[in-house]
């Protein structure tokens, strides 16, 4: 953990030019496991207005005219949909912002490390919420290309395998080709957040 604090503790993140006046931030958390350091991911509750609906990603949503900004909506957001409360000083960096492409939002990236004990408590948009260690993300057995189905089309997109229990990780945007949808944002935050650690992180190549 010491590594990834000394490696964020400069980064500087790549804020882009805003494309879109639909804006959404969320918290990338990181604690100490048996396996060394976890993240928190959560599974979106069913929700017909929800385009994410169901699907894997970190605790956010829209920033809100009240927040004082980005960060502050990390932090409530993070507070009213896993009860867990966040302070400036937990956190680490911020990674590069990134822009949706099937769903038109820019979304801001927040690291924070939380205490190993700290717990959990999903509100009705979290159907689950569970630590996976960063060893598991760089495994490359669990790089694969998956068949999804988003909103009655089914796509075949690259992904990472967690378990039978959860949806694969995948997502909206990185680049768009006929045969799959772009890579997401969940996805693209935890390349970025790798990259930004200067801990390896598998170059997926996605075999027919």
């Amino acid at each position: 953990m010491e590594h990834i604090q000394l490696a964020l503790q400069d980064y500087v993140p790549n804020q882009g030019v805003k494309e879109t006046d639909r804006c959404a931030s969320v918290a990338l958390l990181l604690r100490q496991g048996d396996d060394g350091p976890e993240v928190l991911f959560i599974q979106r509750a069913q929700h017909p207005e929800d385009p994410w609906s169901g699907n894997l990603g970190f605790p956010g949503g829209r920033i809100d005219p009240k927040d004082s900004g980005p960060l502050a909506t990390a932090i409530r957001e993070t507070a009213e949909e896993v009860g867990i409360i966040l302070t400036h000083d937990q956190l680490l960096a911020q990674l590069d912002d990134q822009q949706g492409v099937r769903v038109a939002v820019q979304v801001c990236c927040y690291v924070f490390i939380v205490d190993r004990a700290v717990q959990v408590r999903g509100n009705n948009e979290v159907a689950q919420a569970f630590w996976v260690s960063l060893r598991q993300l760089q495994e490359q057995e669990r790089h694969c290309r998956r068949e999804i189905d988003w909103h009655g089309t089914l796509t075949e997109v690259p992904s990472i395998y967690l378990n039978e229990a959860v949806p694969v990780l995948w997502g909206l945007t990185y680049r768009f080709v006929v045969t799959f949808f772009q890579w997401g944002l969940t996805y693209r935050f935890v390349v970025t957040f790798f990259q930004a650690v200067s801990i390896e992180f598998i170059n997926f190549r996605c075999l027919s």
